[in-house]
């Protein structure tokens, strides 16, 4: 069975917002990825990537399940992901919307999965064992 690679919510958005500076890099890299990974996402990226569309099919069309397999975040990767956000806010991390990072950082990392994404410092701040996939 192929490896599994977690596609973080930026990289997904890059490609619907046709985003100038990379929505070319993420899409080149999904579908060089696509032959040898099976790509995934979990509730987390889809609830992020919701904000984008009107509709569930609207977003389903942009997200195919052909393409994407859908994902349950585990509990370990939950309390791991808590354990993470309250040491950021120790180290006096301001920003109060960075949870669903941590998320999606732990359950790549808890699943042993590759992470591709744009967000290079906070992975590798919180996760420096996940194996990332970036465009830099």
């Amino acid at each position: 069975m192929r490896p599994v690679v977690l596609v973080d919510s930026n990289v997904l958005l890059d490609i619907i917002t046709a985003d100038p500076v990379w929505g070319s890099w993420a899409a080149d890299i999904l579908v060089e990825l696509f032959d040898e990974y099976r790509l995934a996402i979990n509730p987390v990226i889809y609830s992020e990537v919701s904000i984008r569309f009107s509709t569930m099919e609207e977003l389903e069309e942009s997200i195919p399940p052909g393409f994407f397999e859908r994902l349950p975040v585990p509990y370990e990767a939950a309390f791991l992901a808590g354990k993470c956000y309250m040491k950021y806010k120790e180290r006096g991390g301001l920003k109060t919307s960075v949870l669903p990072d941590f998320l999606i950082g732990a359950h790549a990392s808890v699943s042993n999965m590759t992470l591709v994404t744009r967000d290079i410092s906070r992975y590798k701040t919180y996760f420096p064992q996940l194996e990332l996939i970036t465009p830099v």
